[in-house]
């Protein structure tokens, strides 16, 4: 008997260790081996988001295009003819520099220890906050990629994608309906190019006209933002009204039909993501500081997507070239 009671207690010991045995990150991962990591980082983000404040929205954006290809490894950051960041959807991406700028510091404070993979996870984090939102606990300790191709990007979720389509591609990688909708509240800061939106307002599916979607008394000022062929480069805000700030009028301009982006419009048409965004804009017990806590939860489900941690992949010297 004293021996079953020693084989369930020991058996019992095991299932409680587990969780921690197969936790592949962790919150404060490099609290030891280098403890002042996440400052650097943080300190770093601040200095260039002051500087230019286009830096938030582009390191966000950045995550969020790397997680989806080859999980998030950082493979976005490799340069090459042929990799990630040459295929057209990471042509626009802004923000690398601050990713080579933190990794120099902790490359010359702790060499070899933190990832770049890790570097970017923390910075989209740090980015957020330097444009309004609140702060989460990002656990660290994932390793790098050494595979970065271009024709690998293309399942990355397009500003043309129905919702259907974008559902698919969030489930593809493990995240729901409520991530998809959570994680398009970041484009509540940023902007995007007119070459992106023109066709919305000139000629939508061919059909010689703009998008019936569209707000009638928002399009005008939609098309003095972006003329017909004028300057497809020009840059306009995300969220109208509010491009700046982190905050959930991005749902309440799709709510009004002032959704700048196709995709992000669409989420009304489908009753599960319209739910979602009424609740982001305060019906059903949801608000901005609703979004701001989910925001984050999603942001670390992203950044869990497909890691590398262990011994798989490696710690990258410098994060443009695998070692």
């Amino acid at each position: 008997m004293e021996s079953c009671l020693h084989k369930l207690s020991l058996l019992l010991l095991l299932l409680v260790a587990m969780p921690c045995a197969l936790a592949q990150t962790e919150v404060g991962f490099y609290s030891t081996s280098c403890p002042k990591a996440e400052s650097i980082v943080q300190d770093t983000v601040k200095k260039h988001v002051l500087n230019n404040s286009a830096i938030a929205p582009g390191l966000l954006r950045m995550v969020f295009h790397d997680c989806f290809v080859h999980g998030c490894d950082a493979s976005i950051l490799i340069d090459g003819p042929n990799a990630e960041k040459t295929a057209g959807p990471n042509l626009l991406l802004r923000g690398y520099e601050v990713i080579d700028d933190a990794k120099t510091q902790l490359e010359a404070a702790c060499p070899g220890v933190v990832s770049c993979a890790d570097i970017l996870a923390l910075a989209a984090r740090d980015s957020t906050v330097e444009v309004g939102g609140l702060t989460y606990s990002v656990p660290t300790g994932r390793r790098d990629g050494r595979v970065s191709l271009a024709s690998d990007t293309a399942n990355l979720p397009s500003f043309v994608d129905s919702v259907t389509v974008q559902k698919k591609k969030f489930a593809d990688v493990g995240l729901s309906a409520k991530d998809l909708v959570t994680l398009v509240g970041g484009h509540t800061v940023g902007t995007v190019a007119c070459q992106f939106i023109s066709y919305r307002l000139y000629n939508f599916r061919s059909s010689g006209g703009p998008d019936p979607t569209i707000d009638p008394a928002f399009l005008p000022i939609l098309q003095s933002l972006c003329p017909q062929n004028g300057d497809g480069n020009k840059r306009i805000a995300l969220d109208y009204g509010s491009g700046d700030k982190f905050d959930h009028s991005i749902f309440k301009n799709v709510e009004s039909n002032r959704g700048i982006l196709e995709s992000d419009q669409s989420l009304w048409q489908d009753s599960t993501t319209k739910n979602l965004v009424q609740r982001y804009i305060g019906v059903g017990g949801f608000d901005g500081l609703k979004l701001n806590i989910e925001f984050g939860k999603a942001m670390i489900r992203m950044t869990n997507i497909g890691m590398k941690t262990g011994t798989d992949g490696e710690i990258r010297k410098v994060c443009s070239a695998i070692n």
